[in-house]
């Protein structure tokens, strides 16, 4: 069965009988009634289960190749592996172009519990030459990387830090799991913020953490039972409806920031785009072979902060936003957060469903 018909099928409920509601229902529920022995009950609190989860992960799950935990947010996911696998005296190796507050939760809580921070640039493998301390115990990686769309191989890395036992997580936040499988490319773990495009509406934050195996997969469970960060039954629910429409809509998105990087890089304001579609990126190939679609999300750089801000001022298309993935473009000039290592003049752009002649008719006249 392919992803699309997987997304889709999920949706609806199981085993029905005349007059079944074809779609699941929100369950609010704190407590459930449960009699006797707990183990006879598949539920007791809502902490630890609701129904709205199960059905989530399980759609997830079948898209990412793996058991899968859902949490409260795409950040209460990341903490959910540096947590239960990482202990004093541990190293982590990092991509230092990766999401700001990954690095950031790692460089302040956990170096602070006595977890060194190796970081090295997602381009070229670099991170691979970090595997060697043998104090490492978990491989971060994240590709393409957030901002500015770096690649690695992750088969070939992954299978490195597999050999010297050292587990391997994948953000898969700006692929997402139509694009990019990272549990089959060898990782023990595929992470990602649902918020984005797997939601892709803007209206619930929300993250998962799929493994590769069930062993893995009660720890992280059991973490997120203990530490209390579940993501609400409505919130999820959404998201259950929404992965329903996500094949289509990250097609569309991927096939307009296509056509907008193509654009972009014939337009003498524009100083450079990044889009591992474009044959220019120095990953494409490797993008190419380990993706199936680019994704709705491409970066470029202006001259300046002025000229960033005059390009917002003037569109009517493109909303100033943070954040990415959802079904109306928007975009943000990065280095106004202070995180990342990008020019004054640098843009990230999350495409939108629109039609493409009408973003890129409203782009040219605000460049222009």
């Amino acid at each position: 069965m392919r992803d699309e018909t997987r997304a889709v099928r999920y949706g609806h409920s199981e085993n029905l009988q005349p007059g079944d509601p074809l779609h699941p229902s929100p369950v609010f529920a704190a407590t459930y009634y449960a009699p006797g022995d707990p183990e006879n009950s598949p539920r007791n609190y809502g902490r630890s289960d609701n129904p709205n989860w199960r059905q989530l992960e399980a759609a997830i799950a079948e898209l990412e190749g793996g058991p899968t935990i859902v949490f409260a947010s795409g950040m209460a996911a990341v903490m959910a592996v540096f947590g239960p696998f990482l202990r004093p005296g541990d190293a982590v190796v990092l991509p230092s172009d990766g999401y700001f507050f990954c690095r950031s939760l790692a460089e302040t809580y956990f170096a602070e519990m006595g977890i060194t921070v190796l970081k090295a640039p997602t381009a070229d493998n670099a991170q691979a030459a970090l595997i060697d301390e043998p104090a490492v115990k978990l491989l971060w990686l994240e590709s393409p990387s957030n901002p500015e769309l770096s690649l690695c191989d992750l088969a070939a890395i992954t299978k490195a830090a597999r050999a010297k036992r050292i587990l391997v997580a994948h953000d898969n936040t700006t692929a997402t799991a139509f694009a990019q499988k990272p549990l089959a490319l060898g990782a023990d773990f595929s992470v990602a913020s649902d918020t984005k495009a797997s939601s892709g509406h803007s209206d619930v934050v929300l993250g998962h953490v799929s493994c590769r195996n069930q062993m893995l997969a009660d720890q992280v469970r059991n973490w997120r039972t203990l530490t209390g960060s579940i993501p609400g039954p409505m919130e999820s629910w959404l998201a259950l409806r929404s992965i329903a429409t996500a094949a289509l809509r990250i097609e569309r998105q991927s096939s307009n920031a296509q056509r907008i990087a193509e654009f972009l890089e014939d337009r003498p304001e524009v100083e450079r785009v990044y889009y591992p579609g474009l044959a220019s990126h120095p990953q494409h190939a490797l993008a190419a072979r380990q993706m199936t679609q680019f994704g709705g999300v491409l970066s470029f750089t202006l001259r300046d902060q002025a000229a960033a801000e005059r390009f917002f001022s003037t569109t009517k298309l493109v909303t100033e936003a943070t954040s990415f993935g959802g079904v109306s473009t928007t975009a943000e000039r990065r280095a106004r957060w202070g995180g990342d290592d990008v020019p004054p003049g640098f843009i990230r752009m999350s495409v939108g469903c629109e039609a493409v002649e009408d973003l890129i008719e409203d782009i040219s006249q605000a460049l222009s």
